[in-house]
């Protein structure tokens, strides 16, 4: 890897443990950053997120080898067009949404003399701020690179390498099949657990206090990812939008028949769909994507 200059754009969860995990595994690289709330730039200078905090984006990009943006979704066309013209024209510019085909296009755009190298680190907690990250966020976690076609093979080496050296397993992806995928396994899961949280604080015959005191196990594993950050998963569902109506569509067909099964008391049905969802979970355990501590089993936060 050849990269000496990163630029993280964007301060709170994801760019303040990319900053703090290239200080550790990555500490020959130079790093510096911009976030647009005043607040946040100053927590992430006492904190040593980066190792220069900006005011302006414009110094922060400067002399950069490989810019990150790492803002909502929905913000990123405009912050990129905003900074165009400070960024080097030998700058990598890659970025750590959780959609990636509408991204693409909007680096693209704004950003047409770069190589654009995307990538989604399929990483995080529920929580969200300069005062979330930690260094350790992406160790063992797949990191999904989705180079539009023709991209200079260089640059995709590049960060494939930087997030290899930050502790992640790399994968390629076409931006579209990537929107499918985590249309499944991330953005229908948050929309589900947002709407049962919503629901049950709605509920009139249930009190708020009966749902806190007596919340299962079930229930409190979706008041946490419930818990993510509003602004972020807005934009995500906004900018994702086909491959997330197309999931929802045959989500309510499953629903249906679950539906049906439970009316007509049809316990095979209801054990056979069990059964297979049971091993779903043990495969997950298998390939190392959970752990039964908080976290991951992360203590390093």
């Amino acid at each position: 890897m050849t990269i000496e200059r990163v630029a993280i754009i964007g301060l709170g969860l994801l760019g303040g443990s990319v900053g703090l995990a290239i200080a550790e595994y990555l500490p020959q690289v130079a790093t510096t950053g911009y976030d647009a709330s005043p607040e946040t730039r100053q927590r992430a200078a006492e904190r040593g997120l980066v190792g220069t905090v900006h005011d302006n984006a414009a110094d922060a990009v400067a002399d950069a080898d490989l810019v990150i943006f790492c803002v909502p979704v929905g913000a990123i066309a405009d912050v990129a067009r905003e900074m165009a013209a400070a960024i080097p024209a030998k700058a990598i510019i890659s970025d750590v949404g959780s959609s990636k085909a509408a991204v693409s296009q909007a680096l693209a755009d704004a950003l047409p003399d770069n190589f654009i190298v995307p990538a989604h680190p399929v990483a995080g907690t529920e929580r969200s701020g300069p005062d979330a990250g930690f260094p350790a966020l992406f160790r063992q976690r797949w990191c999904i690179l989705t180079p539009p076609e023709g991209t200079d093979p260089d640059a995709i080496a590049e960060v494939s390498a930087f997030w290899e050296a930050l502790g992640a397993k790399v994968e390629m992806m076409d931006a579209a099949h990537h929107d499918l995928v985590l249309a499944v396994t991330s953005h229908i899961p948050h929309l589900i657990a947002y709407t049962i949280v919503g629901t049950a604080s709605d509920l009139e015959d249930v009190t708020r206090s009966e749902v806190i005191k007596y919340s299962a196990g079930g229930f409190r594993d979706f008041t946490r990812i419930a818990a993510s950050d509003p602004t972020m998963w807005r934009d995500v569902f906004l900018t994702n939008r086909e491959a997330v109506l197309e999931m929802l569509g045959r989500f309510t067909e499953d629903l249906t028949a679950l539906q049906r099964a439970i009316r007509r008391e049809d316990g095979q049905a209801l054990f056979e769909l069990f059964t297979r969802t049971r091993a779903i979970r043990r495969s997950i355990i298998e390939q190392g994507q959970d752990d039964a501590r908080p976290d991951f089993g992360r203590s390093d936060h």
